[in-house]
């Protein structure tokens, strides 16, 4: 995986937390170096700021897009998952 050319990102929003956050890149489909992905134009990498010599998760535009959409419309809020999981069973 080449990742000379990733430019990382994270947003504003995550302030100085101690470099727990995640990060961003956008780099060519054949240097993400993932065989699924390699005949996109352009892949989205996220990485782990703690880890950073660990992999990144490859997504396509697309998936990313899917991503971001569920995020704005509020998929991904915890009272939203919460609710998907239902009552909790009695013990």
């Amino acid at each position: 995986m080449d990742l000379t050319a990733a430019k990382w990102r994270k947003s504003a929003q995550s302030g100085n937390n101690g470099g727990q956050c995640v990060e961003v890149a956008v780099v060519r489909g054949r240097d993400a170096g993932v065989t699924n992905k390699a005949d996109e134009e352009f892949v989205v990498l996220v990485r782990d700021s703690k880890n950073r010599g660990r992999e990144p998760q490859v997504f396509t535009l697309a998936e990313w897009d899917a991503f971001c959409e569920g995020v704005r419309g509020g998929q991904f809020e915890p009272s939203a998952m919460i609710k998907d999981l239902g009552p909790v069973p009695a013990i």
